[in-house]
């Protein structure tokens, strides 16, 4: 096993193709695939599953996967650190949709001034698909509903969000869940720990909603409630982030309910140098939120 198996794994891994692997290391397809299989065979187990000329990881192969990423970052943080050089290479981060768009632009702005040589990217989605990104290795971290209890994350709360009851504007007030009974829900996918969150502030007041629109955005949530379509639950800085806010009307749900910290996860021992950066330049909010405790 060399460092050589070990980037081209990883590309054939994150592309799901020998031809598209190939291009991203500058290597010939036939070289991929012997040096793929001489690592199964040193490994003694298959990596992949090969159907219709494509492959997919093997479980074997999404266990090694997470390994052969933290090997090659470790070996850019050593030549790194022993060429003095400021941190650079990759930092991929995930983020809830309201996160992104509300509480880390400034952060995001300020690191890719401070760490030009840091190439950065940014996903959205729920919590679920950003913590799986994380188990998985596909991201270096990733800012959630928390707290995370996986045994193989760590992580720390960054925010604290005001979860609010989004409303058309003359809606009568909401304070329990019985008042809206059998209400229409404009929500993202099931996997969206808001949603969750909704829904059993419903089933604990013994109401139940009514049909869950399964939408893609804010945005779109928000155009349907000031239709009179239904509710929907954001945080409040994401409500008054948006144009048209002013059209809907917004209740906060009962204290027992009404805060959910956002997080900041990474896998436990991966904690990279590109991702210490970052936290460095985050660190007055968590501070803030920690002393808002």
């Amino acid at each position: 096993m060399d460092l050589v198996q070990l980037e081209m794994f990883t590309a054939v891994a994150e592309t799901g193709s020998i031809n598209a692997a190939a291009q991203k290391v500058h290597r010939v397809p036939s070289n991929l695939t012997t040096r793929i299989k001489q690592l199964e065979a040193d490994l003694g187990v298959d990596l992949f599953i090969r159907e219709n000329q494509r492959l997919k990881l093997a479980p074997a192969g999404h266990s090694f996967l997470h390994y052969s990423k933290r090997i090659l970052e470790l070996v850019d943080e050593a030549r790194m650190v022993v060429a003095g050089n400021e941190p650079q290479g990759m930092l991929v981060l995930g983020s809830l949709e309201s996160t992104a768009a509300v509480r880390i632009p400034g952060v995001l702005a300020r690191f890719n001034q401070r760490y030009p040589k840091i190439q950065l990217s940014l996903s959205t989605g729920p919590s679920g698909d950003q913590i799986d990104g994380v188990l998985e290795g596909k991201l270096s971290a990733a800012f959630v509903d928390g707290p995370v209890l996986h045994p193989a994350l760590e992580g720390l709360a960054v925010y604290e969000e005001e979860m609010v009851i989004v409303a058309p504007a003359d809606h009568a007030p909401v304070t329990h869940a019985q008042q809206v009974n059998g209400a229409n829900l404009y929500a993202f996918r099931a996997n969206c720990s808001y949603r969750r969150h909704f829904e059993s502030w419903f089933h604990h007041d013994q109401a139940i909603p009514g049909k869950i629109h399964e939408m893609e955005s804010y945005h779109g949530m928000l155009a349907c409630v000031i239709a009179g379509a239904g509710l929907a639950l954001m945080p409040r800085s994401m409500l008054e982030s948006m144009p048209g806010s002013h059209q809907a009307s917004a209740w906060p749900l009962p204290p027992d309910w009404r805060y959910l910290k956002t997080w900041l996860i990474w896998r436990k021992g991966a904690k990279t140098r590109q991702l210490e950066a970052f936290m460095a330049l985050l660190e007055p909010d968590w501070s803030a939120s920690k002393h808002a405790d």
